[in-house]
């Protein structure tokens, strides 16, 4: 095996084990523990005694392997439950019923989850307790329009949005705008029963509001942010008419504003965050030591144009090639987060695999270097891969295949460049998500 062969491996065993140090069962069962009728959620402590029956619903990648510790932990203490899920991303539940939808553009499927989740929770009295999980992925999973707005008319405006390059937290802050579950909306529909809410995050920072668009916290935006980030991205005039008059109506008063802080409902509320990126990224930073690299945790709030963080990563990957710097060889840079891609072109791609195409380019002809980008959820845009690896030669092999990096980068048609050169990086559904890690090697 030659040294970048070698590099690559390693590169690929250290993703693995990021992916590994949030598997969703592990992580809700390091928080979830039950004895006996004491049930402690965190530092929490809740008598089961006092609650007559337990319902568990949610959404996202993760929710059926969450679902699995949960079904584990309380057993015939379930009365019912309903999670959707991306399609593929199941677990065998024997009380909780899973429901496959679509993500990340949303679905009928989804769709009828969330009306059978709020069927549900409209059971539910004081004297309940409801679970909810959520995980990344949870937006597009839980599609459930305001009055007045088709479904198609939602996928419509994630679509667009996806595509302007808005950050996830401008994206949700629409989405809450014009849903029924998202934006503290859950938590409305479960009062007055108790609610825990378990989270695997996959937001920057672990903001609880936007992870999901916060179907079980305050929303602190409102109407009027959710116009802006239209304008800021000109979709006034892209986006169907009827999501345009309900944000306005909802600018006038005409239409409710989201549950905020002072609500009542929250008081009944405790949320957890029970896995996220920076764990994700010391998993990494652990097998790299393992393999004799030192190592560099940059940062897990990476975020901006996928393409011009590659750059920012080659540079460090140069830097420590030519003077040792921020660490010395052989090194291991680890960084999460999440980038976004501003679509131009008709190709195939996603942020993971667009930052990868980039960053070949950026690397052409050095010895010796490594850098792979993944999503952890397994899956990077609309495509069966979690991202790519790229080297040295990456950019050599291209052309002796005739392809032009530059040309592909410009189409956004990162994926099908990769896949020729047989540098994709492909997993499955891992069936967690805490956003993206990118590993960069220097032997």
């Amino acid at each position: 095996m030659t040294r970048k062969e070698n590099l690559r491996d390693k590169a690929l065993r250290i993703f693995k084990a990021a992916v590994e140090e949030v598997d969703p069962y592990q992580a809700v069962k390091r928080y979830l523990h039950r004895k006996s009728s004491r049930l402690y959620v965190g530092t929490k402590l809740y008598q089961l005694d006092d609650f007559k029956r337990v319902f568990v619903v949610g959404g996202g990648k993760a929710a059926a392997s969450m679902a699995k510790a949960v079904e584990e932990v309380l057993g015939d203490r379930i009365e019912a439950g309903l999670i959707n899920v991306k399609y593929g991303y199941t677990e065998k539940l024997k009380l909780i019923k899973v429901n496959e939808a679509g993500h990340p553009i949303p679905d009928k499927s989804g769709m009828q989850g969330c009306i059978e989740i709020l069927n549900l929770l409209s059971q539910t009295k004081s004297d309940d307790l409801v679970i909810c999980l959520i995980s990344g992925g949870g937006s597009a999973l839980l599609p459930l329009p305001c009055e007045g707005i088709t479904l198609e008319e939602k996928r419509r405006a994630t679509e667009l949005l996806l595509k302007c390059g808005a950050t996830i937290q401008e994206i949700n802050a629409v989405r809450k705008h014009i849903s029924k579950i998202k934006g503290g909306r859950l938590a409305c529909a479960a009062y007055p029963s108790e609610l825990i809410t378990l989270i695997l995050s996959d937001v920057i920072g672990d903001d609880l509001a936007v992870i999901a668009s916060g179907p079980t916290v305050p929303d602190k935006s409102t109407f009027l942010d959710a116009k802006e980030v239209l304008r800021r991205y000109e979709l006034l005039d892209k986006l169907p008419g009827s999501i345009i008059r309900h944000i306005q109506q909802g600018i006038e008063g005409k239409i409710p504003e989201t549950p905020k802080e002072n609500k009542t409902i929250f008081r009944r509320a405790f949320n957890l965050i029970v896995g996220s990126n920076v764990l994700a990224i010391r998993g990494a930073e652990k097998k790299a030591k393992e393999l004799g690299f030192n190592t560099l945790f940059l940062s897990s709030s990476i975020e901006g144009e996928a393409k011009e963080i590659a750059k920012v990563h080659a540079a460090i990957a140069r830097e420590i090639l030519s003077t040792g710097n921020p660490i010395p060889p052989p090194a291991c840079v680890i960084s999460g987060g999440e980038t976004t891609v501003t679509v131009k072109g008709d190709g195939l791609g996603g942020r993971n695999l667009e930052f990868a195409l980039a960053a070949g380019m950026e690397i052409e002809g050095l010895d010796g270097v490594v850098i792979l980008s993944a999503g952890t959820d397994g899956t990077d845009g609309p495509t069966d891969a979690a991202g790519g690896i790229v080297d040295g030669s990456t950019v050599k092999r291209a052309k002796k295949l005739g392809l032009d990096p530059q040309k592909y980068l410009e189409r956004n048609d990162s994926y099908h460049f990769l896949k020729q050169l047989d540098d994709l990086v492909i997993t499955g559904p891992t069936r967690t998500n805490v956003m993206d890690i990118r590993v960069v090697l220097v032997s």
